[in-house]
């Protein structure tokens, strides 16, 4: 919601940007997500309404910090996701409980299929638009917040070895930026993982892949010339990087959503759904005859 704890004044000029941002927050709100910072930045990047630049960015973000205190831009709109209270559960009565654990109640309906899917992605930010997909879809998800520790991968190998073991085939959907660094990350994913894994793994690079960069149109930046890859990268695409937060989140989602379908076999999961379904029901029957003292 808005909520004005500052009185403020704003030219015309940032006055018709933030309204162009409450468009943006709009528009994905009403389809279901909340966007990061940048995933703004870029929207409107991509309608021309404000320039591609590192200090256009940093403008941006000052400025709805400036709005939402003044409340012209709602609080639950932009998340700044890895900077989150974290509060204890607390409950009312036994009942409620009960209720709570009915509806979340969740069968593994991976059990019965040949895969183990993995969802990965280089950013922490873009958490928001893809966890809430591999939830629906029962997937897994992590962020490797870039080249991810040897305690992340270890994790993560460690489970992909216990599923091998189930004789699961485990698969990797990996997404990450089209630069220098994020185009090495899925090598670095694969290599790591098949050593902590002590096995093959499959890492499908779901995106940002260079067929997307030039279907979707999408806003270049500058190659990072510091990083050690920069050379090869640039002999091979040019000196423009792309960032996946300029995907449209829905596109995003629908990568996620299609690819996932792929490795799924259909009948053995409609009947895990049936069986969730009556589990479900029995524990919401339990709820609702619960006598309270």
């Amino acid at each position: 919601m808005k909520e004005r704890f500052q009185v403020k004044t704003f030219k015309a000029e940032s006055l018709r940007t933030i309204e162009k941002v409450n468009e943006i927050v709009a528009l994905y709100q009403a389809q279901g997500y909340v966007l990061s910072l940048r995933q703004c930045y870029y929207q409107g990047v991509a309608k021309n309404w404000w320039e591609n630049s590192e200090k256009s960015y940093k403008n941006l973000g000052a400025l709805i910090n400036d709005a939402r205190v003044a409340g012209l831009v709602d609080w639950s709109a932009i998340e700044d996701r890895g900077r989150e209270v974290a509060f204890p559960a607390h409950w009312a009565s036994p009942k409620e409980i009960v209720e709570v654990a009915a509806n979340q109640f969740r069968l593994d309906k991976w059990l019965d299929q040949d895969y183990l899917i993995l969802v990965m992605v280089e950013k922490q930010a873009l958490e928001g638009v893809l966890a809430p997909v591999c939830r629906d879809m029962d997937v897994r998800f992590a962020a490797n917040k870039g080249y991810g520790s040897a305690s992340f991968f270890y994790e993560v190998g460690q489970l992909l070895r216990a599923e091998r073991r189930n004789d699961k085939a485990p698969v990797v959907l990996y997404l990450g930026d089209h630069d220098p660094s994020g185009l090495d990350m899925t090598r670095d994913v694969r290599e790591r993982l098949e050593m902590f894994s002590r096995g093959s793994v499959e890492v499908r690079r779901l995106a940002l892949n260079i067929d997307q960069v030039e279907d979707f149109a999408l806003p270049e930046n500058p190659a990072k010339t510091t990083d050690s890859r920069a050379q090869a990268y640039i002999d091979r695409f040019g000196d423009s990087s792309w960032e996946l937060d300029a995907l449209d989140p829905a596109t995003l989602a629908g990568l996620v959503q299609d690819a996932v379908a792929e490795y799924r076999a259909e009948n053995a999961w409609t009947e895990s759904l049936k069986r969730e379904q009556k589990m479900r029901a029995e524990l919401q029957a339990f709820a609702r005859n619960y006598k309270e003292t």
